[in-house]
């Protein structure tokens, strides 16, 4: 039988919440990077990089207050990520 790994530092929500969420978060990061990286390449959907910059915005907003809600006070990580989505947003939005 094969046992659960257990996350320590800086996963350790991934103990917290349904693996359902897990699996859908991480989903939501491939499809984003897919999203910043594809339309740029191909020319099709170029509205979709700066969706999926707002949404990775999102997302750091969600991790960071999931992150101070289990009294994990290191989101230096989460702001310094936060940011650079939303550089990538203005830059998105003022190239286009």
């Amino acid at each position: 039988m094969v046992r659960p790994l257990r996350s320590k530092g800086v996963m350790a929500w991934v103990d917290s919440v349904p693996m359902p969420v897990v699996r859908a978060i991480g989903l939501a990061e491939l499809l984003g990077a897919a999203g910043l990286v594809l339309p740029p390449l191909t020319g099709v959907g170029p509205w979709l990089a700066p969706a999926a910059a707002v949404g990775f915005v999102v997302l750091q907003i969600g991790a960071t207050g999931v992150h101070l809600w289990l009294g994990d006070r290191e989101v230096a990580l989460n702001l310094t990520l936060l940011a650079t989505a939303a550089v990538t947003v203005w830059l998105a939005t003022t190239w286009l």
